[in-house]
């Protein structure tokens, strides 16, 4: 009777034109890891953030993953490396993140919704520019018959003749029990308006922003927006060269961002892994399950008031955070030897302070 090591040699010498080391299990992958600027960040993730997989960033507003995401992105310009930021809700600040100290010449900002500036359109945001169309070049002159065959039908040349040539008739005298001519076509029956229910206006809370008309317009283009950053993402990873992508999904609401199918996250991670990208994801609530590498959970104290720290009274200088590691999976391989003593176990929260741009990087 053959051993099981002569058993599996064997195996492995018959499919290794095929499968190489069949029964052989893979080794675990280290990542390379981007240090994020912050020291006790990079204590806690034993150097920074891993190069070529997604790192997940939870939390809610004003928890720090803003300016955790600026400062990583800072360690990467710094060395002359190319990265983007995705922002799905155009609340990325320029000054901020020149404050961070990115280098804003190798900074790619996707903003998603916003139509580009320096073209004729209808939009009446404060941040596009609407060109007036006298400073536009006229249209080609179209020659032939209808437009060199791109106007319209004959038949709809005529539509609306009958109304304009019983106005014109109106004001002439018609004899008595004399009819007002009219052209021989049916006339349309007009339909009964139904009663309809409209939906009523999205509840705004007193600290927000934006008004009534910029919370329908949110609404109403949140998923062409979404669905814009998940292709742009898409592109700069097929694209390559981008050492970060941030994709900035931490203003949608948990219910919007958990209808995106996990397969998404999976192509992000299986891209990133080929392109040695790091691609940061900031949200409310973790979506990306076994997708993402590392999930980082953060908040902001709160102990008897918001827990600020200043350099004087009346100068708010930043504020205290706390991140927590929920999954990590990129770690150093423990030893085989299982000691007699109980190992000290793993710290998997920390504390830092974000400063403000005022108060220097």
């Amino acid at each position: 009777m053959r051993s099981a090591s002569a058993l599996r040699s064997q195996i492995e010498v018959t499919l290794a034109d095929r499968i190489p080391s069949a029964l052989t299990p893979a080794a675990k992958t280290i990542r390379e890891v981007v240090p994020t600027g912050i020291a006790t960040i990079d204590a806690l993730l034993d150097g920074g953030l891993p190069l070529g997989a997604v790192t997940e960033m939870i939390g809610a507003e004003c928890s720090g993953r803003t300016a955790l995401a600026l400062s990583f992105v800072a360690q990467i310009t710094k060395a002359e490396r190319v990265c983007a930021w995705i922002d799905v809700s155009n609340a990325l600040s320029p000054e901020s993140a020149a404050a961070s100290g990115i280098d804003l010449k190798r900074l790619l900002w996707v903003r998603c919704g916003v139509e580009p500036t320096g073209i004729n359109s209808r939009s009446t945001s404060h941040d596009s520019f609407v060109l007036p169309e006298k400073y536009l070049p006229p249209p080609a002159v179209k020659r032939g018959l209808h437009g060199g065959g791109f106007g319209p039908h004959p038949r709809m040349e005529v539509k609306g003749l009958p109304d304009g040539i019983s106005d014109l008739l109106k004001g002439e005298v018609i004899a008595p029990h004399s009819i007002e001519p009219k052209c021989a076509e049916p006339q349309r029956r007009a339909r009964p308006e139904r009663e309809t229910l409209e939906p009523p206006p999205p509840q705004i809370s007193k600290r927000s922003c934006f008004s009534n008309r910029t919370a329908k317009s949110w609404t109403s283009n949140l998923g062409a927006r979404i669905e814009q950053a998940l292709r742009a993402t898409d592109l700069l990873l097929q694209a390559g060269g981008f050492s970060a992508i941030v994709l900035d999904l931490g203003s949608i609401a948990p219910e919007h961002v958990s209808r995106i199918p996990l397969a998404t996250w999976f192509r992000y991670r299986a891209a990133a892994e080929r392109s040695r990208a790091s691609v940061l994801l900031l949200t409310q609530h973790a979506c990306s399950k076994s997708s993402a590498g590392l999930v980082l959970r953060l908040e902001a104290l709160h102990l008897q008031a918001e827990q600020a720290f200043a350099d004087e009274s009346t100068v708010l200088a930043g504020f205290e955070r706390r991140v927590e590691v929920l999954r990590q999976r990129f770690t150093e391989a423990t030893a085989k030897v299982v000691p007699l003593r109980k190992p000290p176990q793993r710290a998997t929260s920390a504390d830092w302070r974000s400063k403000t741009a005022w108060a220097g990087v």
